[in-house]
C-alpha cells in the first residue's frame, strides 16, 4: 500500500489545474500568455524561459484587490485560507442547454435536499462541463455578436445564500469567471471580493469530484500588490 491508501482523509489527489501554453483562452483583452527561451543547455549549460501573463489567466485566484484598493491582493491571502472543504453542485445538465445558465438559490436548495447543508468554510464548486472546451478557446470565451461572453455560473441570489445563510469561505467555477459570462457588471465576484471570499476560475476536472468529501489544497504566487495569481489547486478527494 502507497501512503494515500493509508489515510482515512483522502485517498486520491485530483489535479484541477490547466496546463499552461501560449494558446489557453484568456479573458478579451487580458495579455497574452508568452514563453521566451533566456537560455539552452547547447549554448549556456541549463535550461530558462521568460514567461509572461495576466494574473487571471489559466487556473486562477481573484482577490478582492481586484476591485478595491483597499482590498488584499495574493500576498495578503492568510495560509489557512489555502486549504480549505469543498463542495461540487454539477449543473452540467442545465448549462448544456443554455450557455447563459445561472445558479439560483433554489438550485443549492435542490442541492442541499440531496446532498445535505453546505458546511460553514466551505467552496462551493459549480461544475458546467465548461473545461472540456478549454482547447478551444473561442468555444470557452463563447464571445457573442452583443460583444458578452455567454458562459454559465453563479447567479446573485446564490452568492447571497452561499455567503449570508451557509458563511461559505468561496466559489469556484470551471470557465473564466464565477459570474456568468452575459453579467458585465461582475455582481457576483464583486460581492464574494466585498466578504473576502476564495475565488478560483478556470478550474480542471471538476467532474472527478464527489459532491462532498474533498478537501482543497490551493497554492498561489504572493505577487506583492498584485489583483490575483496564477493557481494550482489540487483536490485530496475521498
Amino acid at each position: 500500500m502507497n501512503r494515500l491508501e493509508r489515510t482515512d482523509a483522502f485517498r486520491r489527489v485530483v489535479d484541477l489545474t490547466h496546463p499552461i501554453r501560449p494558446d489557453i483562452p484568456t479573458w478579451p483583452g487580458d495579455p497574452p500568455v508568452q514563453f521566451e527561451t533566456s537560455a539552452t543547455v547547447q549554448r549556456d549549460g541549463y535550461f530558462l524561459r521568460r514567461i509572461s501573463m495576466g494574473e487571471h489567466s489559466g487556473t486562477h485566484i481573484s482577490t478582492p484587490s481586484t476591485f478595491s484598493d483597499q482590498g488584499p491582493g495574493p500576498d495578503g491571502i492568510a495560509p489557512e485560507a489555502l486549504i480549505a472543504p469543498a463542495v461540487v453542485i454539477d449543473s452540467r445538465a442545465n448549462a448544456g442547454q443554455n450557455p447563459d445558465y445561472t445558479l439560483t438559490a433554489a438550485d443549492l436548495a435542490e442541492w442541499e435536499r440531496r446532498h445535505g447543508r453546505i458546511a460553514a468554510g466551505s467552496i462551493a464548486l459549480l461544475l458546467t462541463g465548461w473545461h472540456r472546451y478549454w482547447d478551444e478557446p473561442g468555444r470557452f470565451i463563447n464571445l457573442g455578436d452583443d460583444g458578452l461572453m455567454h458562459t454559465p455560473g453563479f447567479g446573485s441570489d446564490a452568492a447571497e445564500f452561499l455567503l449570508d445563510e451557509r458563511a461559505a469561505a468561496g466559489a469556484g467555477i470551471d470557465t473564466h469567471g464565477v459570474d456568468a459570462g452575459s453579467d458585465a457588471e461582475l455582481l457576483v465576484s464583486r460581492r464574494f471580493a466585498q466578504a473576502g471570499g476564495m475565488i478560483l476560475e478556470c478550474l480542471n476536472n471538476l467532474d472527478r469530484l464527489p459532491a462532498t468529501g474533498s478537501t482543497l489544497v490551493i497554492g498561489r504566487l504572493p505577487l506583492v500588490g498584485g489583483s490575483g495569481s496564477p493557481a494550482c489547486v489540487l483536490a485530496l478527494a475521498p
